[in-house]
């Protein structure tokens, strides 16, 4: 008597400290998972993901091309976070593995903590509380202000940026926004035609700006020098696009009245490394580890989000929300065989799926199709005995990546 012998079962890598609602919910689908508190480098990153189909990641680990070259099992990245920049987004789509993110759980934690830090900034709270806990009472109004009728100018108005406005706002602060992409202003917030109009009308200047390569250095000796004198400074978006050695000066030289930074160009992989940076020691700057989202309520939302699509995506082929692939997310028709195309973006090929598909002698209950630039993506239902001659037909076509079968 042949034993049938069981598939082997999908196993899901999580590091950086993903939240653990997301492993209980990967376990309870019969995911096995395996947890890293800390990033991983690329070296020991493409070890562990040795007959790995889940990575999930915050923004410490690099997914390089190199790195999804020498992972063939993968199949799937989540990013518990907002920004992708860390991923090869190209690379993946190239090697057929779908990329998820946290669009949204985490933006009202980085909010609350800009409208914290400018409030903490411009009471001067950090100076009175280190000299208190010196011992000085220093009892003075000098230097510190109301935020109510202060300028705030928000560079980036997304999905944080407008957010900060109305808060702001309703502070009674007066905000201005740039943005290089077309944005409804909230509220009374005004538009501003460019970076250097905002800069010079601005009390408090706020980052809130993606990770794509071009914004890489944007914020710099310029910049600082186009602030209004005695403005206020805060980054909550990405380390690398802001120079700090200009920040650090423009503070020294009391140009600006302080600063709050979140991230940092080069940031330690875990908790307890030494931390280095240009900004240290300076009076009435704020420097937290990168903590904007990381509230325990954001967590457990990032958590929660980002597994269930990545379950989604392991049991139905379901792509919506994915920032790489064609987003489709059909229902599956009971008792029925989905098969899963990601292929390059070729004239015929819907064509020629079909017509495998019909040569197996399969009836096929439901078919979506959907396309984004140089990829296309087929979800596929039928009904009958599927072949494994039919899945390795589609395998070998030349417009192929990647081909999953998902039984009912």
């Amino acid at each position: 008597m042949t034993v049938p012998v069981s598939p082997r079962p999908v196993r899901a890598l999580l590091v950086e400290g993903v939240h653990p609602i997301a492993a209980d919910l990967l376990a309870t689908c019969g995911v096995a998972v395996e947890q890293v508190d800390r990033a991983l480098d690329p070296g020991e990153l493409v070890r562990r993901l040795h007959g790995v189909q889940v990575l999930g990641l915050r923004s410490g680990t690099q997914v390089t091309a190199d790195v999804l070259a020498q992972a063939p099992d993968l199949q799937v990245v989540g990013a518990f976070c907002i920004g992708t920049n860390q991923i090869d987004l190209q690379a993946a789509t190239a090697h057929g593995v779908a990329v998820f993110n946290a669009p949204f759980s985490n933006t009202r934690s980085v909010v609350e903590l800009a409208v914290a830090e400018i409030i903490a900034l411009t009471r001067r709270l950090t100076v009175h509380d280190d000299a208190m806990h010196t011992g000085i009472w220093r009892k003075s109004a000098k230097g510190s202000h109301e935020v109510r009728g202060r300028r705030l100018g928000i560079v980036g108005y997304g999905k944080i940026g407008s957010q900060l406005s109305v808060l702001a706002e309703a502070l009674g602060m007066r905000v201005s926004f740039f943005d290089t992409a077309d944005r409804l202003a909230l509220g009374n917030a005004r538009r501003c035609a460019t970076l250097d109009e905002l800069l010079a009308d601005s009390d408090v200047v706020s980052l809130h700006v993606d990770g794509r390569p071009g914004n890489s250095g944007m914020f710099g000796e310029e910049q600082f020098a186009a602030m209004v004198p005695g403005a206020l400074f805060l980054n909550l978006s990405r380390g690398f696009v802001v120079d700090h050695a200009a920040l650090r000066r423009h503070i020294d030289s009391g140009h600006l009245a302080g600063a709050a930074v979140d991230v940092f160009p080069d940031e330690p992989a875990a908790a307890g490394d030494p931390f280095e940076s240009d900004l240290r020691g300076l009076p009435n700057v704020i420097l937290t580890p990168h903590v904007g989202g990381s509230t325990e309520e954001a967590q457990q939302d990032i958590g929660r989000f980002v597994a269930t699509k990545l379950i989604g995506y392991l049991q139905h082929g379901t792509t919506g929300l994915s920032v790489n692939l064609p987003e489709v997310q059909p229902a599956r028709p009971a008792g029925t065989v989905r098969l899963v195309l990601l292929h390059r973006n070729q004239p015929g090929t819907l064509a020629h799926v079909n017509e495998l598909l019909a040569g197996g002698d399969l009836n096929v209950e439901q078919q979506v199709f959907a396309t984004s630039g140089p990829v296309g993506y087929v979800v596929t239902d039928v009904r009958g005995p599927l072949a494994p001659a039919v899945v390795d037909r589609m395998r070998g076509m030349p417009e192929t990546i990647r081909v999953h079968v998902l039984p009912g």
